[in-house]
């Protein structure tokens, strides 16, 4: 699983496979004429809702809206430069920001992290993009 697939993870974007194959199972067997219904929209994960929340848990004051470190630390994940050069190259980052100038992946990471959620279904305000 990729970097940026554990963000979505511990976003709540992703559930637990193997416990929706069971759920579904049981719920099919309880009710055969539903699993012939439409599935269900995905919910849409308020970004900024979710962060708040964990921050609010948090006891370090964490930056997480302009801050990929703070914003892997909020999440419980390792934010060292080898991990955040990986989630850059995972996500497209311009060759000369991975090897050049930290703060300016930095900030490019933030971003594109941001517009990614956003295009997975998360609700991302305009001025995180």
């Amino acid at each position: 699983m990729g970097l940026f697939n554990t963000i979505l993870q511990k976003l709540g974007f992703m559930k637990d496979k193997a416990v929706e194959a069971v759920a579904g199972e049981t719920v099919a067997a309880a009710a055969p004429a539903a699993a012939d219904a439409p599935a269900a929209a995905p919910e849409t994960v308020d970004v900024v809702a979710v962060c708040e929340a964990l921050a609010a848990k948090n006891p370090q004051k964490l930056n997480w809206r302009t801050s990929i470190v703070d914003l892997m630390k909020l999440l419980g994940m390792d934010s060292s430069l080898a991990n955040r050069k990986e989630l850059a190259k995972e996500l497209g980052c311009p060759e000369n920001l991975i090897g050049g100038d930290y703060s300016q992946m930095n900030v490019w990471l933030i971003k594109a992290v941001m517009k990614k959620l956003a295009e997975n279904g998360g609700k991302v305000p305009e001025e995180l993009k």
